[in-house]
């Protein structure tokens, strides 16, 4: 129950700035017709309660297969189990990941059904689950991650000339979404496990970072291909006309509830069989771990039905319903003054962001602060939410102008940096854009691309969850160099006067140079740093 409580409190901490800004603008700007707020109120509470119990299942139930399946891995010890497994683990997880599955009936309803949802969450699990097998062979041969970023990234610019660019904000918005409170545990813990095959285990435990960052890479790629191959056709500049229902409380949500139940059963069975079929052939487990196992995958199924119904039913709606009214109200900088406010909002209020300062933080031993860190991200991610309202504003701007220099940057940036610092890095953009930014905040750049009369409501509307999950590598990276600029300052005045200065840490000597990384002392602090990240830290492991 305590358990519990926490997560309640840390989802309600989410919702809770989102609700004030939506709050203040009915009593302001944009009064919300009939019964939208109170609506809006009844889906915060399903969101709060359904998150909660759904992250408690994960830590419960699901999070714990992951662990089971590496254990059962790395006893066999052989590549093509490791691969095999990687592959089916990583497609099942992200085909019942709650940001894929709200993300894919977004763009369902966006493209009047050219990219249904099944087309989507199939592609792009299939994406996911390849590159993730490409970052476990990483870990394995010790291959640098710069290395591998800047190869996906080429093929993805490669690829970009070919597709067609209507679906550039698609495929680079599903990279961002498929990396969630699901898949991100379970992914590091079965790497983790995965990365102690090799015998170097000082380096085994940095290359688990950046993991996240590669399998992101997959979703873009494959639905690059697919929009190349299936030749989807043009998608429709307008969209359809969503009109929220005003005069109805409660029967959209009760309209919802048993379609998504239907769809959250179909993405979780196939990894409920996946457990019931390992248990009875290999794992073999007690039997109080497997009710564990089976009860926190039921929790898992209740708290993600009762999400996605608030999420669809009544906390969707008025995010759409405000962006069309501020486009409607003409006043530009009004529109990017609230683009930056739910941004900078939306991730100061997000949880896995704060595990990831504090994770900065203590990779650094305190030289670079958390709330720093903190500053910098909800700072960066309120720019850039306001950067991709702006391309309302300024019809000539396009998506690739902001993302081929970002992701310049950001791939440049892990030349200079460490190689913890840039899997850390790319492995936060993977974390960043949590569920408020994928349901409320991106319903609102919806919003407001449907009331622009120059913008595509493709094109435009979409994009703001990579801009999202553009801010980690850039942001983290950039503190890193700071940090490595000012080790190498004070181990070079040690140098010349031992009595300039402090002694130098040995964290200090590790993480002065990009390469001196790969034999650092704080890398188990910062592995189980990584590990609660994922949310699987106060998970025990299971026996057989």
């Amino acid at each position: 129950m305590n358990t519990l409580t926490a997560k309640l409190w840390e989802t309600t901490k989410s919702v809770l700035p989102i609700a004030g800004v939506v709050v203040l603008m009915h009593l302001t700007v944009v009064p919300l017709p009939g019964v939208l707020l109170p609506r809006f109120g009844l889906g915060a509470v399903a969101v709060i309660v359904g998150l909660s119990l759904f992250l408690l299942g994960v830590e419960v139930g699901i999070a714990p297969i992951g662990r089971i399946m590496s254990s059962t891995v790395v006893k066999s010890g052989r590549v093509t189990v490791v691969m095999t497994v990687t592959f089916v683990l990583g497609f099942l997880l992200t085909m019942a990941e709650p940001d894929i599955l709200i993300y894919a009936a977004q763009v369902n309803t966006l493209t009047s059904g050219v990219v249904s949802s099944i087309l989507l969450i199939v592609v792009v699990s299939a994406g996911l689950a390849v590159l993730l097998c490409l970052g476990m062979v990483r870990i394995l041969r010790g291959w640098k991650l710069r290395w591998v970023l800047l190869g996906s990234y080429a093929l993805v610019a490669l690829l970009a000339l070919v597709a067609p660019m209507q679906y550039l904000a698609i495929a680079f918005d599903a990279s961002g979404a498929t990396t969630g409170p699901l898949t991100v545990p379970v992914v590091l813990a079965f790497a983790t496990g995965v990365a102690s095959l090799k015998r170097d285990s000082a380096r085994s435990e940095s290359d688990a970072f950046g993991l996240v960052a590669i399998a992101c890479v997959g979703a873009i790629l494959a639905l690059q291909i697919t929009s190349i191959l299936l030749h989807l056709g043009t998608l429709p500049s307008t969209g359809p006309t969503l009109t929220p229902d005003t005069t109805h409380l409660f029967e959209p949500l009760v309209r919802h509830f048993p379609m998504e139940a239907r769809s959250v059963s179909l993405a979780l069975a196939p990894l409920l069989a996946l457990f019931l079929i390992g248990n009875v052939t290999v794992f073999k487990l007690h039997k109080s771990v497997r009710r564990s196992v089976i009860a926190g995958i039921v929790m898992a199924f209740l708290g993600l039905t009762f999400f996605l119904t608030g999420a669809n039913g009544g906390f969707m709606d008025v995010g759409r319903t405000i962006g069309v009214s501020l486009a409607l109200h003409g006043s530009a900088p009004l529109l990017l003054t609230i683009a930056f406010a739910l941004g900078f909002l939306a991730v100061l209020a997000e949880p896995a962001v704060h595990v990831l300062t504090e994770q900065v933080q203590e990779v650094t031993s305190g030289s670079v602060r958390a709330s720093a860190v903190m500053a910098a991200m909800a700072l960066g991610v309120g720019l850039a939410v306001l950067l991709s309202t702006l391309r309302l504003v300024v019809p000539s701007l396009e998506l690739w102008h902001l993302l081929l220099p970002g992701y310049l940057v950001a791939v440049g940036l892990t030349f200079v940096s460490s190689e913890l610092f840039g899997g850390l890095a790319f492995d936060g953009g993977g974390v960043a854009p949590g569920p408020m930014l994928t349901t409320f905040v991106l319903a609102f750049a919806q919003g407001a691309a449907a009331g622009t009369p120059t913008a595509d409501v493709v094109e435009d509307g979409l994009g703001l969850i990579t801009m999202v999950a553009l801010m980690p590598p850039i942001v983290i990276q950039l503190l890193g160099v700071v940090f490595q600029a000012r080790a190498r300052r004070r181990t070079n005045l040690r140098a010349k006067d031992p009595w300039a200065s402090p002694a130098p840490t040995e964290d200090d000597d590790a993480l002065a140079s990009p390469t001196a990384c790969a034999n650092s002392t704080p890398r188990a602090a910062a592995l189980a740093a990584g590990h609660q990240l994922a949310d699987t830290s106060h998970g025990k492991k299971e026996n057989s």
